[in-house]
């Protein structure tokens, strides 16, 4: 073969390597160090959200009326429909990350994106039926308004703060990829979901026990 053939000839084109962050994933043995700080952060608030629950029934014993027979008790079908929703957003989360081990960014941030609106729209309901028991009773009237609407403000805000991170995970994924550190912020979210989720079926539970 000539010089002048050889320089025609083209060139082998080499696939980008893949992401590392998937690649060191799959790859651990223990697990990293933010994934802990979120499992000692989420200790934290199951401890707070432990002892509201524990105050809701200690008042609850102490009582001859609970609620108060002047505040009429919970609707169930609402909240406890919006809860199942919600709940529904944990396999989206695990499948967001097995996604991303796959080095499946799409993906991964589709059921992200997907999980968010889920989320949004929970939060959308509690807030209309928060305003509605606003207007019929109130956190001053009784002890049962205080806790009441404690344990369930509380709660709503965790899921707020979820949704914050739900956009600030999506967006860093879009920017940088799935780079080691963004795959345990990933990790780190669907764990904080997997919690709230939870705390949010203990709360429901807890608010509806008097129309049981």
């Amino acid at each position: 073969m000539s010089d002048l053939d050889a320089t025609q000839q083209p060139r082998a084109v080499h696939p980008p390597p893949p992401p590392a962050g998937p690649r060191i994933a799959r790859q651990r043995v223990a697990q990293p160090h933010g994934w802990w700080g979120m499992v000692l952060f989420l200790c934290s608030e199951a401890t707070i959200f432990g002892s509201l629950i524990g105050t809701y029934y200690y008042l609850d014993f102490h009582v001859a009326h609970w609620p108060p027979i002047w505040i009429e008790p919970p609707k169930i079908t609402a909240s406890a429909a919006a809860t199942g929703g919600l709940i529904l957003t944990t396999p989206m989360l695990w499948a967001a990350v097995r996604a991303a081990r796959r080095a499946a960014r799409g993906q991964a941030m589709a059921w992200v994106a997907f999980a968010f609106c889920v989320q949004a729209a929970y939060l959308g309901v509690q807030i209309v039926l928060f305003t509605n028991d606003l207007n019929t009773f109130t956190p001053h009237g009784s002890a049962y308004g205080s806790i009441y609407f404690t344990l369930l403000a509380a709660h709503h805000a965790h899921v707020l703060v979820g949704l914050i991170l739900d956009l600030g995970i999506l967006w860093k994924l879009w920017r940088h990829g799935l780079d080691r550190y963004w795959m345990i912020g990933l990790r780190g979210l669907a764990l904080y979901w997997y919690v709230v989720n939870a705390l949010a079926v203990l709360v429901v539970v807890t608010v509806l026990s008097p129309s049981f």
